[in-house]
């Protein structure tokens, strides 16, 4: 046990070390660049401006839920209800951005307060009833979808103020404004989670929960923040979603945290717990862009492209998988 203890803290400092990138986690870039490269050979348009920003732009939505879902699995939980985040604090969003109702800001904050609540259910129930977090988050997943068709009657949500819409379809300087806000989620959860005493918790708990709760730490309070903000960040990437489509759609999000959890976990965020980082999570989310729009670029059909998705994220479970067994 004392061996555990001071392989995450520093007695004489009272901090926790956060684990060492190591190199297979180097991968994921190398990965990257190689396929940027062979695209950029292989597809003339690849490498022009407008499809690039067009990439980063249709990332930003996935790798705000990867962001969130990347702090939850390296608690070792997981969490399956994001998707359906997306949709609920999306249409709470747009029940308030009607043209001459309410300030931008009121949309914003009713879809934000509506994924933390989700959120902080999830880790209340988690926390409280020790049942598996794929259970509740699977329950949770249900309860938010049926909560987006009862909110929006089962229909569209339409006519939305321009400030709203600009959220996610207007430019600042000639930005986009979800590469902006993408690029503030990115700083923000880096810092949280290399920075913070609240970040090096978060890999404490994934790495050895009976060490951490050992040392001090409340593992219910980290756990409940770590859901919480999971659905703060799914919530922010709904009103994105929303503003973008200039929609409050019930249906939207179905598959996303499928695509969230694939980013983490190709970006080197372990499903063991107790490793990961934004940084790589970012990269992934960035790959499974680039792969998507390559195929596209290539007229390869949807069909195919899931395929290809599938077989990515199992090679990625099955590298993370032997990497666990190698360290044992």
């Amino acid at each position: 046990m004392k061996n555990v203890l001071t392989s995450y803290f520093n007695q004489s400092k009272g901090t926790v070390r956060v684990p060492k990138r190591g190199i297979g986690q180097y991968g994921i870039f190398i990965a990257f660049i190689v396929l940027c490269v062979l695209l950029a050979i292989v597809t003339p348009k690849f490498l022009t401006v407008s499809n690039l920003t067009n990439i980063v732009t249709q990332v930003s939505i996935n790798a705000l839920l990867a962001f969130g879902v990347t702090f939850v699995i390296i608690t070792g939980g997981i969490d399956l209800s994001i998707g359906s985040m997306v949709a609920v604090t999306g249409v709470v969003a747009a029940l308030f951005a009607h043209p001459d109702s309410y300030p931008v800001i009121v949309p914003v904050l009713a879809g934000l307060l509506a994924g933390l609540a989700l959120g902080a259910l999830n880790g209340f129930v988690i926390t409280r009833t020790k049942v598996p977090p794929f259970i509740v988050t699977l329950g949770t997943m249900t309860i938010g979808r049926g909560l987006a068709l009862i909110l929006s009657k089962g229909r569209p949500i339409s006519n939305l103020s321009d400030s709203f819409n600009f959220i996610g379809g207007g430019q600042v300087l000639g930005i986009p404004s979800p590469i902006i806000i993408l690029i503030i989620a990115f700083i923000g959860c880096s810092v949280l989670l290399k920075k913070t005493v609240m970040g090096r918790y978060m890999y404490a708990v994934g790495g050895n929960e009976q060490a951490a709760e050992a040392s001090g730490i409340q593992l219910n309070k980290v756990k409940m923040m770590v859901y919480t903000l999971c659905g703060g960040l799914a919530a922010l990437a709904g009103i994105l979603l929303t503003s973008r489509i200039t929609t409050g759609q019930p249906n939207a999000g179905i598959g996303f945290e499928l695509d969230a959890i694939a980013a983490a976990i190709i970006g080197g965020t372990s499903t063991s717990g107790g490793t990961g980082t934004i940084t790589g999570t970012l990269i992934g989310a960035l790959l499974i862009g680039v792969i998507s729009n390559g195929l596209d670029l290539l007229n390869v059909t949807s069909y195919y492209q899931q395929v290809v998705m599938g077989v990515i994220i199992i090679g990625a479970v099955v590298l993370d998988s032997l990497s666990q067994t190698n360290k044992r």
